[in-house]
């Protein structure tokens, strides 16, 4: 695998490396090890997916807050998304700040996404899935959520007029949330 670290402290963009012959290819998107020795949390206790069935779907932003925060693994199984993570960490010289990362099932990438930090996405095709891989447990008591357009942000998201449940679309602004 190959690892490059974002423009955020403790996010990569993990990149198989295919081993190919005549019948097609393998190729290694996970490692214990190997997450360690990037200072990656390697714990994995839930996988999960989300099928999207039309362009433009955005699902986000969304974290766990401590004592539930988790790092998030996200991979694009079908189709392609914009994959944001947005740095909610205080003390970081990145607070405040996002990147985002095109992923799709035929560049096979995954964006890794640290605790702290909040992440969504959105469809580019139709008929997307993203394949997610946690490293704590769902807890719905520690469930937040940052709104896709907050001012705070400023993330440019590809497509315009997203399709949004109405939680994702509501959120207060950041600046005006309790601390």
């Amino acid at each position: 695998m190959i690892f490059r670290e974002a423009a955020l402290p403790g996010v990569f963009v993990i990149e198989p490396e295919p081993r190919e012959d005549n019948r097609g290819c393998f190729a290694r998107t996970w490692c214990q090890r190997e997450f360690a020795q990037h200072g990656l949390n390697p714990r994995l206790v839930q996988c999960s997916i989300s099928f999207n069935r039309r362009r433009g779907t955005l699902r986000g932003l969304h974290y766990q807050a401590p004592p539930h925060a988790e790092a998030k693994l996200i991979r694009c199984t079908r189709g392609a998304i914009w994959d944001v993570a947005l740095d909610l960490r205080p003390q970081s010289p990145t607070f405040r700040q996002h990147v985002g990362v095109e992923l799709t099932a035929e560049n096979r990438a995954a964006l890794y996404v640290p605790e702290g930090l909040a992440h969504g996405f959105q469809t580019l095709v139709d008929d997307t899935e993203v394949l997610y891989q946690m490293s704590e447990f769902y807890a719905a008591a520690s469930g937040r959520g940052i709104r896709f357009d907050d001012p705070a942000f400023a993330i440019r998201w590809p497509l315009p007029e997203p399709i949004l449940l109405d939680r994702d679309r509501t959120y207060a602004d950041f600046e005006a949330s309790p601390a």
